[in-house]
């Protein structure tokens, strides 16, 4: 998938046109669905087209659950298209995003919603207020880690080596290892039972794969599960509002689009961003560690 041209103005007026409406309205789903359902699913594909001969896969795995529920629905009303801005500004070529909704498989039986991987504004929305909201706790992080490790397919991989970006917000540990019982059951593949740092290793074979705290208080509540398995790979936010402009930070310094924290925060004030400062402070551990301070 990921077809056809972006239009920032198109993307702007698609969340505008929702200011006041309710989570209720915006998500309408209450059941999963059907194309949505991983499930059998071989592959979600990222290619290469016409209009985007440098495909880059991104991938949104948002937690829905209880209170981080409020962040796919900011995302969809405000967020999204400073981060497609922020990109295109960088001039990181022919993004193409796919939105994953995990939530609660012990009180709903839904553990995995997975969209497809697109290019346009309206088809980037479309699968995201696919996601249906209902949804508690106990997420299973390591399957929708095993799914993507798994179960996508990008030229940005396969052509040019180039890995992808995975960005899962989350507010609680994980699993510490991945049931093959349960991949069975959800993905419908067999699987051997594998610890949570295997399915990390294997997801890093074609992702750089982060782990989104929403605020510090979140965060500090889990950073001795997931610094071990992530290191600084492990994100604390200042605010939930920063979601999707620390996403474009950490693809724009990974691309070598800017050329360091400095030249980011002043291209997320260029594009409008007010907290470009937090934003910055956010990904600074990151960067030090990977050589982009």
């Amino acid at each position: 998938m990921g077809y056809g041209s972006y239009s920032y103005e198109a993307h702007q007026a698609i969340t505008s046109s929702r200011a006041g409406q309710s989570a209720t309205a915006v998500f309408k789903g209450t059941v999963v669905d059907p194309k949505m359902d991983p499930k059998g699913v071989k592959y979600r594909e990222s290619r290469d087209s016409k209009d985007n001969p440098d495909s880059l896969g991104i991938v949104f795995a948002l937690d829905i659950s209880g209170s981080m529920a409020s962040i796919p629905v900011d995302i969809a009303t405000k967020q999204l298209p400073g981060f497609m801005k922020l990109l295109t500004d960088t001039k990181v070529a022919s993004p193409q995003v796919l939105f994953a909704a995990l939530t609660d498989v012990t009180g709903d039986g839904r553990p995995l919603q997975v969209g497809q991987f697109e290019t346009t504004a309206e088809l980037m929305d479309r699968w995201l207020t696919k996601c249906s909201l209902k949804g508690g706790g106990d997420e299973l992080y390591e399957l929708a880690f095993h799914f993507f490790a798994r179960h996508t397919a990008m030229d940005c991989f396969e052509k040019r080596q180039r890995k992808g970006y995975l960005f899962m917000t989350g507010d609680e540990p994980s699993n510490t290892t991945l049931s093959g019982a349960l991949v069975k059951r959800w993905l419908g593949t067999d699987q051997q039972d594998m610890p949570l740092e295997a399915v990390i290793a294997d997801v890093r074979r074609t992702f750089h794969p982060f782990f989104i705290a929403p605020d510090r208080k979140r965060g500090a509540g889990v950073s001795a599960f997931w610094t071990p398995y992530l290191r600084d790979s492990f994100i604390v936010l200042d605010d939930p509002a920063d979601t999707c402009a620390a996403a474009a930070g950490l693809v724009a310094l990974g691309e070598g689009a800017v050329s360091g924290l400095a030249q980011l925060e002043a291209s997320l004030t260029a594009s409008g961003n007010t907290r470009a400062k937090q934003v910055v402070e956010a990904l600074r551990p990151w960067a030090a560690a990977n050589g982009k301070a």
